[in-house]
């Protein structure tokens, strides 16, 4: 193998002190740009790498943040760590990504190795099977920050960054109602998600509030929600008698879906049933007709988790961490033309 180049190699291929080339490699003032220019030439002629590691254990950073997603499988999920690197990058900070896949047992194996990789932050949207939040302990017992985002818990050691799914879900069936729709089916993922649960309580209150009865079999609960579920969901809406005037879908994805085998099956949208989807995602613009949905910000979650969790890496005292236990961000109906039976 050969022999890893070091800094004395390189200060003595250019007739240099190594301390200076170590000051040029860390960009020092006190060097001048001319050396420092020869000195980086020299360094990639050479094959030189840093020691990344050595100087991790001297200022005890290794500038990476850690991030646990459910799924990379999502047009939302990709939003947000675009917000996140965004931000990460333009403050220096490297992410490290892993999935859950909705596993609470995958979902520990990643906070260990984390927390073995020594990440200075932590930033998680919890998995479906966690049901407890234990293995975030040794975080909190070193003081290194975690912060929750979409699907978040009420903690008093971490911050969540989310919507009013509550809101959301009864503005958007709200709509619904005031197109005349009276039988509206709510299809959403599994209500151990926080998200889910929250729409659910929107769908309800919206009901209640206008005097509509909640009828449990209305609900379609899918234990993943997407777009090759949504075969299954028009089998079931199909069987209904009546047949509901209106659906409303906790995934633009899984809406998209429905709706064309909707169509297919003689059904007009939204003439014969009204359609609203969550999340604006670009499928929503795509279709015939254009999908009514919840914008939920997904990139500026990403931005706002991030630019918090290093906010209190940077400022520990003053960090918002410290003074709230949710950010609530807005979300807004963004009413097309799946939905308008009253045009």
């Amino acid at each position: 193998m050969d022999k890893e180049v070091t800094i004395y190699d390189i200060a003595r291929g250019i007739g240099v002190s190594p301390t200076t080339v170590s000051r040029a490699l860390n960009n020092h003032p006190a060097v001048k740009e001319k050396t420092k220019k020869k000195i980086f030439q020299a360094a990639a002629d050479m094959g030189y790498q840093s020691n990344v590691f050595a100087a991790n254990l001297r200022s005890k950073k290794t500038n990476n943040i850690g991030v646990i997603v459910p799924s990379l499988n999502s047009n939302f999920q990709a939003s947000v760590l675009a917000g996140m690197e965004k931000v990460a990058n333009e403050a220096g900070y490297n992410l490290v990504i892993s999935q859950s896949l909705e596993s609470a047992e995958k979902e520990i194996a990643n906070t260990r190795s984390m927390f073995k990789s020594r990440v200075d932050g932590l930033i998680v949207s919890l998995a479906s099977e966690a049901e407890h939040l234990d293995h975030f302990a040794p975080f909190h017992k070193k003081g290194i920050p975690v912060m929750f985002y979409d699907r978040i818990t009420n903690s008093e050691n971490s911050t969540g960054v989310t919507i009013d799914n509550i809101q959301a879900a009864q503005v958007a069936t709200n709509h619904m109602i005031e197109q005349g729709c009276k039988r509206i089916v709510h299809v959403l993922g599994s209500t151990k998600i926080s998200v889910y649960a929250d729409r659910l309580k929107g769908y309800k209150y919206a009901l209640i509030d206008k005097g509509i009865p909640f009828e449990e079999e209305m609900v379609i609960v899918l234990s993943e929600i997407n777009e090759l579920a949504a075969e299954q969901v028009v089998d079931q809406i199909m069987q209904m008698d009546p047949l509901p005037d209106g659906v409303f879908v906790s995934n633009d994805a899984c809406a998209a879906s429905c709706m064309n085998h909707l169509k297919q099956r003689g059904i007009r949208i939204p003439e014969d049933m009204s359609i609203v989807g969550f999340n604006n995602e670009v499928i929503s613009r795509l279709v015939e007709p254009k999908i009514t949905t919840i914008n939920y910000p997904g990139f500026e979650m990403g931005e706002v988790a991030m630019r918090n969790l290093i906010n209190h890496l940077d400022e520990p005292e003053t960090a918002l961490l410290h003074n709230t236990n949710r950010i609530t961000l807005r979300s807004e109906l963004l009413i097309r033309d799946s939905s308008l039976k009253k045009k």
